[in-house]
């Protein structure tokens, strides 16, 4: 070792903060969040607040991304100035619940965020494959609570895709006014065409030539 004077080493400081990941394990032990205090989580990160809970999502499969995209194109086509159609946009409905509908309509005013469910005529849910499970109907009562006008569901469980679109009535609950597996031209929140069939057909298409999970 070389002599000469000692080097003087500087103290070793605690983190300010905790590490993201210890951060993210703690809110995933709390049920009491609210909205603020999920707010700096990371934008691409799939996660939804439920009750003041923060639960994961998976990562959706290609062909439910690709009925997503085709619900998009039918409403874009008559889609009026004001209104803004977005994917998996996160919806605050209260301060204990934050949602990310598949496809979620939104009035301009909102584009910079966050938006409210005041902001949105509407959302589309798709239950995915990988669920394996029904629609949560604690899900629906969540958005009729908030005041969203209509909510859109596609089942691609059903052994032919389905479509179910929900109305908010007058006293606040959903109604449902419509269940198909064929195509529709439905008239809210403007007219709109879905060929439901094509769907199906895409779907199983797709199951019949993918690999199988491993």
């Amino acid at each position: 070792m070389v002599g000469g004077d000692p080097i003087k080493e500087e103290p070793m400081t605690a983190a300010p903060h905790l590490s993201e990941l210890a951060v993210f394990d703690h809110l995933l032990g709390r049920d009491d969040l609210t909205v603020d205090d999920i707010a700096d989580l990371p934008e691409d990160l799939r996660y939804e607040l439920i009750d003041g809970r923060l639960a994961l999502s998976p990562h959706v499969l290609p062909i439910h991304k690709q009925i997503a995209l085709e619900i998009g194109y039918a409403l874009d086509k008559r889609c009026p100035d004001g209104i803004l159609i977005n994917m998996e946009q996160a919806v605050l409905l209260d301060e204990y619940n934050e949602l990310r509908p598949d496809v979620v309509l939104v009035r301009v005013e909102a584009a910079l965020g966050p938006v409210k469910s005041s902001d949105v005529p509407l959302v589309v849910e798709i239950i995915p494959e990988i669920l394996k499970r029904s629609m949560d109907v604690d899900t629906l009562k969540k958005y009729a609570d908030a005041g969203i006008p209509s909510c859109w569901v596609v089942d691609l469980l059903a052994p032919r895709v389905t479509f179910t679109q929900f109305l908010l009535g007058p006293e606040g609950g959903y109604r449902q006014v419509m269940q198909t597996d064929r195509e529709v031209t439905v008239d809210l929140p403007w007219q709109a065409t879905l060929d439901v069939p094509a769907w199906t057909r895409r779907r199983d298409r797709i199951r019949a030539v993918a690999r199988p999970d491993v």
